[in-house]
């Protein structure tokens, strides 16, 4: 069996799956400098885009091309690049269709998506004008398309609203709903979707605390809601997407209205997946990996759930003990370090609570 794998950046999240698999490797990556490029079998150095891709993958006569692609923007064109492969060649794309990338990549058709069938998402409207407003504050000003809270700001004035029409023309408005952050990961592939546990990213501020700096949990337990709600919404946003691959889907708990609201839903790798791979023991990228190979099982995945204390701390740079190799995998640790040094993160998982305490008490 041999893969092909698309950007090198969470390459070395399988590398360890992938040999133990017996899985012979080639990857494609834009960047020279790049990290990871020595673990693959083959490494192929290709121009921006997924023409590259697309040539070496029929060139090496790959059974499969998985992207890791973790950045919004190279999405649609992956999503145009998997319709002609599978198509014209025959060869699976474990990545979402055109239809979900231009659902998901603006928040503005993401609204009207989850308004389509029939999602609970806070009240919202598209601003031209600071004139137009009709929210009552405080808002939540975004651009349709963005990421990792980038052109985001939380409006309390019009004043906010006016510094922020200063260097845009239009603004999805959106009310701010104060409660719990909450993420989710669904697994899609041919049809089949799996919902996985709910992690806890922390209470929303009227500051706009960026989710890197926020110590986050699993499972989620959030009193008064009904993990289980979470995960049929998640489902049925999945379904409805009907693509492969992973969707990460970011929610928001209303306690005063109890209400679950949904956020957005993303495409590809996303930052929950150490958190949720300690909670469960499933490993997203690696079912991508599975789904490649023909081993991707809704019932297999059920078999292997597992049940721990999660928590994700952000540290800065690691100084504690060294971890087990392969150094990114839970079957070998009780906590992983990833993120790049000056923002690293730990992530550990124990049976219980008072265990969790006690393994972060020793890793920090």
């Amino acid at each position: 069996m041999k893969l092909l794998f698309i950007g090198s950046r969470l390459y070395d999240d399988i590398d360890w799956y992938v040999r133990g698999k017996g899985i012979e490797s080639v990857l494609t990556e834009s960047n020279e400098e790049a990290i990871n490029l020595d673990l693959p079998d083959q490494v192929f150095i290709v121009p921006r885009g997924m023409d590259g891709p697309k040539q070496v993958a029929l060139m090496q006569n790959v059974n499969a091309i998985v992207p890791l692609i973790g950045i919004d923007p190279p999405l649609i064109d992956v999503a145009h690049m998997k319709e002609e492969v599978e198509e014209e060649y025959g060869i699976p794309v474990i990545a979402a269709g055109v239809r979900a990338v231009e659902l998901t990549s603006n928040k503005i058709k993401t609204k009207e998506f989850y308004e389509e069938i029939g999602v609970a998402t806070p009240e919202y409207q598209i601003l031209n004008s600071p004139d137009e407003l009709e929210l009552d504050f405080p808002v939540v000003l975004k651009q349709g398309e963005g990421q990792g809270g980038k052109d985001i700001k939380i409006a309390r004035s019009i004043e906010d609203v006016n510094e922020y029409f200063e260097e845009f023309d239009q603004a999805l408005c959106e009310k701010f709903v104060e409660g719990s952050e909450i993420s989710i990961e669904v697994l899609g592939f041919d049809g089949q979707y799996v919902a996985l546990p709910p992690i806890y990213k922390g209470e929303t501020t009227l500051e706009g605390t960026h989710p890197l700096n926020k110590v986050k949990t699993g499972p989620c337990m959030v009193e008064g809601l009904d993990n289980n709600l979470v995960q049929h919404t998640a489902y049925k946003v999945a379904r409805n997407l009907a693509s492969d691959g992973i969707f990460e889907m970011d929610f928001m708990f209303s306690k005063e209205n109890d209400q679950l609201y949904a956020i957005e839903v993303n495409t590809r790798p996303n930052g929950t997946r150490y958190l949720t791979t300690a909670t469960c023991g499933i490993n997203s990228l690696c079912e991508l990996v599975n789904m490649a190979i023909g081993e991707f099982s809704l019932s297999d995945i059920s078999d292997r759930l597992e049940y721990h204390y999660s928590t994700e701390i952000p540290i800065g740079n690691y100084n504690g003990p060294t971890p087990n190799e392969p150094i990114k995998s839970f079957e070998a640790n009780d906590f992983v370090v990833h993120g790049p040094e000056g923002y690293q993160r730990v992530t550990a998982r124990a049976s219980s609570k008072e265990g969790l305490e006690k393994l972060v008490e020793k890793l920090m």
